[in-house]
């Protein structure tokens, strides 16, 4: 069973994350299965968050252990019903923060499970922004501390809609029943952290080591570009190592060699860039593998591994261009 694939989209302006003549979109396929990350279309309200009524959740019960929870006791709230069952004292949740989250999400009427993270031990990265998660989980989550359990029943309006989500048997009238783990929150301001590196070849560019969120200093030497593939830590953090199959969350900005010219950044763009490694440029996907979570990692990207004579429309990238990141990596899923 393939289960659909999350936050694949490059936002607008991204230009350096998309493989050359590659313009899938997993998204599109098929799935067996929902997910909170399914955008619906519509112009509820801001519901009224209330705090029941909710099942009980009867084993499980610790942060980040999956649980089981009972079936829904009489018919549930019209009403968004959102409870803190473990009270985290971690950073905040914003909106349009990117959240780490292990979750589980089940039927009201029947306690059917129709999705969670568990049992696939890899936690959800997603966006709590209008379109990129159902507005239940926006509205409930924003608010809650990273550390907490939270526990809500999503009527349809703020779930899937009337038109539900068939292929999960997720019914136009069903309320959905969700408990999630939050684990992490990112924003602009988020940073790399841990170990900084000696940057002692000088014939390769030199990355600031500052982690308050700004971009970093990124300076190029005036000397001939490495003709292979350069991917160095600047500053090893101490998380899990991404592989190719990945999707990871980055900040990152990104100049040409000849001219030192900045053609893209998530810090002047204020906007975190999730894709898949497996839809990015090959200097992209081959430099971070390998490379742990919470890094700043230095890419020089030869043309043969970038965009070569075919740079995209209106980047601002010259044909046979070499090519420089800076690229911290805040998460991967």
């Amino acid at each position: 069973m393939r289960r659909r694939s999350l936050l694949i989209a490059v936002p607008a302006g991204m230009v350096t994350l998309a493989a050359c003549g590659d313009d899938k979109d997993d998204s599109s396929k098929a799935s067996d299965s929902a997910s909170p990350s399914t955008p619906q279309e519509s112009a509820a309200p801001s519901p009224k968050i209330v705090d029941g009524p909710l099942p009980a959740i009867t084993a499980g019960t610790k942060f980040d252990e999956k649980p089981t929870v009972a079936k829904g006791s009489g018919d549930p709230s019209k009403d968004l019903a959102v409870k803190t069952v473990i009270a985290g004292n971690g950073t905040t949740v914003v909106e349009n923060d990117y959240i780490q989250a292990n979750y589980l999400g089940q039927i009201w009427s029947t306690a059917k499970v129709f999705d969670n993270s568990y049992d696939r031990k890899t936690p959800l990265l997603i966006q709590l922004s209008q379109g990129r998660i159902i507005d239940g989980w926006r509205y409930a989550l924003t608010g809650k501390k990273t550390g907490s359990r939270v526990q809500m029943a999503v009527p349809p309006t703020w779930g899937y809609g009337e038109q539900g989500e068939p292929q999960a048997g997720i019914k136009g009238t069903d309320t959905l029943v969700f408990v999630v783990d939050i684990q992490k929150t990112f924003n602009t301001k988020s940073s790399a952290k841990g170990t900084e590196v000696a940057q002692d070849n000088t014939d390769l560019p030199k990355v600031g080591t500052n982690t308050d969120g700004k971009a970093p200093s990124l300076e190029i030497p005036k000397s001939d570009p490495p003709k292979k593939l350069v991917a160095n830590y600047v500053i090893e953090g101490d998380g899990d190592e991404v592989t190719a199959e990945n999707t990871v969350l980055v900040q990152y900005k990104g100049l040409q060699w000849d001219t030192g010219k900045e053609f893209d950044s998530t810090y002047a763009n204020k906007q975190l860039v999730s894709f898949p490694l497996q839809k990015v440029v090959k200097g992209w996907s081959q430099g971070l593998t390998g490379k742990k979570v919470g890094s700043r990692v230095l890419i020089v990207i030869p043309p043969d591994l970038g965009y070569g004579d075919n740079p995209p429309q209106g980047s601002g990238i010259a044909k046979g261009a070499t090519l420089v990141f800076s690229v911290d990596i805040l998460a991967k899923m």
